[in-house]
C-alpha cells in the first residue's frame, strides 16, 4: 500500500485522511480561540491580506476549501454580494458544521458542502476564485488537490493558497522552540490536546516550501504564479492563474 507522512510519522495514505479528520474532529470547538493564541492574532491580518488580493466584485463565484469555521467565506460572501455565490466547503463535517452555524448566526446562509478536495464534486471552468487557507498541507496528493482547483476554475480565474511556509533563516530558531514546545504546551493548557497541535507542527515543516508549492502549482495547470511570504515566510500566499 502506498505511503505518505502524517506530520513525522510515515502512514498508509488510506490512514492519514482518518487520521487528519480525527485531528480537526478534536480541535473544532476551540478553533478560532487557538488561531487567536498561537499566531498571536496575525491569521486575521494574513487573511484580511488574501482577501484584498482577492479583490472580488459583485457576482463572481467563488470555491472556498477547506474553509473550517467561514473567516474567509464571511468575507467573500461580503465582496461578492447578494448576485454572487460562495460555496463553503471542507473535508471535515465537525469544522465545517461549526462554521456554518457560526455563519448562520451571523446572518449568512451560504451553500455548505461536505467534500474531498482531491474528488471535487463540481463542474469545471465554473470559478472565478478558488481559496484553500491553512488547509492544502493536510492534503495527501497536493498535485492531484491543485490540479482539481484548477480544473473548477474559469480560464483566467484565480487560486489563492494560504499556507504556512518556510521562515527566513534568522527566525528559524526561536520559531522551532515556539513550535515544538510552547505550541503543544499550549493546546494542552486551553484545548486539552497537545497531540494535535504537535502534528500542526510537524504538518508545516513537512508542506513544500515556497518555491517548492509554487513548482507544483505550474505542474497543476496554473500559467502564472506569484508568492507573497508574510511575517518573514511564517505564512505564504501564492497565487495562481489558470491559462
Amino acid at each position: 500500500m502506498a505511503q505518505t507522512h502524517f506530520g513525522y510519522e510515515t502512514v498508509d495514505e488510506a490512514d492519514k485522511a482518518k487520521r487528519v479528520r480525527g485531528v480537526f474532529d478534536s480541535v473544532a470547538k476551540n478553533y478560532d480561540l487557538m488561531n487567536d493564541l498561537m499566531s498571536m492574532g496575525m491569521h486575521r491580518a494574513w487573511k484580511a491580506y488574501t482577501v484584498a488580493v482577492a479583490n472580488l466584485k459583485a457576482g463572481d463565484k467563488v470555491l472556498d476549501i477547506a474553509a473550517g469555521t467561514g473567516d474567509l467565506t464571511r468575507a467573500f460572501a461580503r465582496q461578492v454580494g447578494e448576485t454572487g455565490l460562495v460555496l463553503h466547503t471542507d473535508i471535515n463535517e465537525a469544522m465545517l458544521r461549526t462554521g456554518r452555524d457560526r455563519l448562520t448566526n451571523e446572518g449568512l446562509l451560504l451553500p455548505t458542502l461536505v467534500c474531498d478536495a482531491e474528488k471535487l464534486p463540481l463542474p469545471s471552468n465554473h470559478f472565478d476564485l478558488v481559496s484553500v487557507a491553512f488547509g492544502l498541507r493536510n492534503m495527501t496528493h497536493k498535485d492531484g488537490a491543485l490540479a482539481e482547483m484548477c480544473r473548477v476554475l474559469k480560464p483566467g480565474g484565480r487560486l489563492l493558497v494560504l499556507e504556512f511556509s518556510k521562515v527566513a533563516e534568522p527566525l528559524r530558531k526561536p520559531y522551532d522552540f515556539y513550535s515544538f514546545k510552547l505550541l503543544p504546551l499550549m493546546g494542552k493548557l486551553v484545548a486539552n490536546d497537545a497531540d494535535s497541535y504537535r502534528y500542526l507542527a510537524e504538518s508545516i515543516r513537512m508542506h513544500p516550501d515556497q518555491a517548492e508549492l509554487k513548482a507544483i502549482m505550474k505542474g497543476a495547470g496554473f500559467g502564472h504564479v506569484d508568492v507573497h511570504n508574510l511575517t518573514g515566510g511564517v505564512v505564504a500566499l501564492h497565487v495562481g492563474i489558470k491559462c
